[in-house]
C-alpha cells in the first residue's frame, strides 16, 4: 500500500487528539492528496458528501498489546479488538469526519482524531443508509453504562 495523502492537524501528539473524532471539538484540518497520482479527477463528486470515512496509518504507533486499558470504564483490561484503541496488530484507523471543503488536492475536515503528519490510505463517501446501523448494539460499552440511548 501506498498513502495517497498526507493529514495536515493541529494535534502534534496521541494525547492532545481527541478519543473519537465525533467527541471533539469542530476543529478545522486538512488533506493534502498526492501530487503525482492525479487525485484532482479522483475526488470530483466528493464534496457532495458532508462527511467521510478516513482510512490512515497510524504511523506513530510501536508494536501492539493484546488486551488494553479502555480510558473509561471499569479499570479491566479488553481485547484490543473489542476496544479502538491505537495499539492493533496493523496500525490502521478509521474516522468518519466531515467534509467542509475540495479545493483541488485538498480537503479540508472537521471533528478529527488524527495527528499532523498521518498518512492517508483512502478516503470513502459516508453514506447514512450504508454506514448507520442504529439496531446495532454496544457490547461491553452498554453493561460499563458508557452508551447513551
Amino acid at each position: 500500500m501506498s498513502p495517497i495523502g498526507v493529514v495536515h492537524s493541529p494535534f502534534q501528539e496521541r494525547y492532545a487528539a481527541p478519543r473519537q473524532p465525533a467527541l471533539g471539538e469542530a476543529i478545522t484540518a486538512s488533506i493534502e492528496l498526492n501530487r503525482d497520482m492525479n487525485l484532482e479527477q479522483a475526488v470530483k463528486d466528493l464534496e457532495s458528501f458532508s462527511h467521510i470515512w478516513v482510512i490512515y496509518w497510524m504511523h506513530l504507533n510501536r508494536g501492539w498489546n493484546p488486551t488494553v486499558m479502555p480510558p473509561r470504564g471499569a479499570k479491566e483490561r479488553r481485547g484490543v479488538l473489542a476496544t479502538r484503541a491505537p495499539h492493533r496488530p496493523n496500525s490502521i484507523g478509521l474516522s468518519a469526519v466531515k467534509l467542509v471543503g475540495v479545493k483541488g488536492r485538498m480537503l479540508e475536515i472537521e471533528t478529527l482524531d488524527m495527528l499532523d503528519g498521518t498518512p492517508v490510505l483512502d478516503i470513502k463517501p459516508y453514506i447514512p443508509y450504508a454506514d448507520s446501523l442504529p439496531d446495532a448494539s454496544h457490547g461491553w460499552l452498554d453493561d460499563a453504562g458508557l452508551t447513551v440511548s
